[in-house]
């Protein structure tokens, strides 16, 4: 039996508000369509489940729009039963007066689901049972055993998702929702768990892979394989510019180093040692790579090459600044770069990464 784990679609969500609104709507449409990419994939390889753990949609007062399109995709799959664990983006929602048959639900409570030798239990974690909720759990050992929850895993204290709790509970599948980056762990000698990521990434902090999680019961136990799926990838990029001597130099460092893939999303950092004024640098890269890929950001991190010799006689703050810290016999000749790049960056008015 296939089975297909995922959570944090998000629908309705704002998106990145860098993106302006030509591309974050075409974006919020996306994240729809690979919902429903991911319900057509589930009919033609036959799966038979699919647990959404948490958070399907932005709000716990979504749109319509999104609602309607969230319950129709699942009433015209009949053959497939959805699990529908919510989350902390959407415990308030309220649901339809009647909802599709193969819509099945849970509740503060733990609720289990059989299908063939495979049970699939869960609950939805709230302040009064967060404390409590692992010790209610009660699995067989002769079944596999897969546990859905929502929230942030931790090996004790500082998580919704006690590990250490969860742990010899004859679990062998912890399919997990709110992290939005795909990961696992070892739960115990039996069992794994996996967060399988939000299937579209929305922002800059969403960058890498983003899909799903395809399940396998076949043989009596269960096999997992990260299925990557998203629409278009966020890809986030250091491009070193050194010794370039105008944006059209940096621009062409870039391309050089770059190998963009014209669907996907990108922020480009500039980094490295340049002597030229900066102040529109990543404006004019960012408008000669436009064309380069879907949407682009450019952000200026390089620094600025020190030339000691031409302070030497500067009668500047800056001159004296930098023969005060090269004559401090205490610091080597990185550390004394070092502090000039901070003290040159704090004389400019720059923000200081210390």
């Amino acid at each position: 039996m296939k089975i297909i784990h995922t959570a944090d679609i998000h629908l309705g969500s704002k998106m990145d508000s860098r993106f302006g609104k030509t591309v974050s709507d075409e974006r919020k449409a996306e994240v729809r369509n690979t919902f429903r990419r991911l319900v057509e994939y589930a009919k033609e390889e036959g799966v038979a489940v699919v647990m959404l753990c948490g958070d399907i949609f932005d709000s716990d007062r979504p749109f319509k729009k999104d609602k309607d399109f969230f319950y129709s995709v699942i009433k015209s799959t009949p053959e497939i039963d959805f699990l529908y664990l919510k989350g902390n983006h959407d415990t308030d929602d309220k649901l339809p007066e009647v909802l599709p048959e193969n819509l099945k639900l849970f509740s503060d409570k733990w609720t289990s689901y059989a299908y063939e030798n495979t049970v699939i239990s869960g609950t939805e974690i709230t302040a009064a049972n967060a404390s409590s909720y692992p010790a209610a759990l009660s699995l067989r050992k002769d079944t596999l055993n897969i546990v859905m929850l929502h929230g942030q895993a931790s090996d004790g204290a500082g998580g919704s998702v006690n590990l250490k709790k969860l742990k010899n509970r004859n679990i062998d599948y912890l399919a997990l929702g709110h992290i939005h980056k795909p990961s696992e762990g070892v739960l115990d000698e039996r069992g794994v768990y996996v967060y399988c990521g939000c299937l579209e990434g929305r922002g800059f902090d969403e960058t890498g892979e983003h899909g799903f999680v395809l399940l396998d019961t076949a043989g009596g136990k269960i096999a997992h394989t990260f299925i990557p799926f998203a629409e278009r990838r966020i890809r986030e990029i250091d491009a070193d510019i050194t010794g370039s001597k105008n944006a059209y130099e940096a621009y062409k460092k870039v391309c050089a180093g770059v190998k963009f893939e014209k669907r996907d999303l990108y922020r480009i950092n500039l980094v490295g040692e340049i002597d030229f004024d900066v102040d529109k640098l990543a404006g004019d890269v960012e408008k000669l790579l436009a064309s380069a890929c879907f949407f682009i950001s450019v952000k200026d991190k390089t620094e600025k090459k020190i030339d000691v010799g031409k302070y030497a006689n500067d009668l500047s703050i800056k001159g004296e600044f930098i023969r005060t810290v090269y004559a401090e016999t205490d610091l080597g000749d990185e550390e004394k770069t070092a502090v000039i790049r901070l003290g040159l960056r704090a004389l400019e008015g720059k923000e200081i990464d210390l």
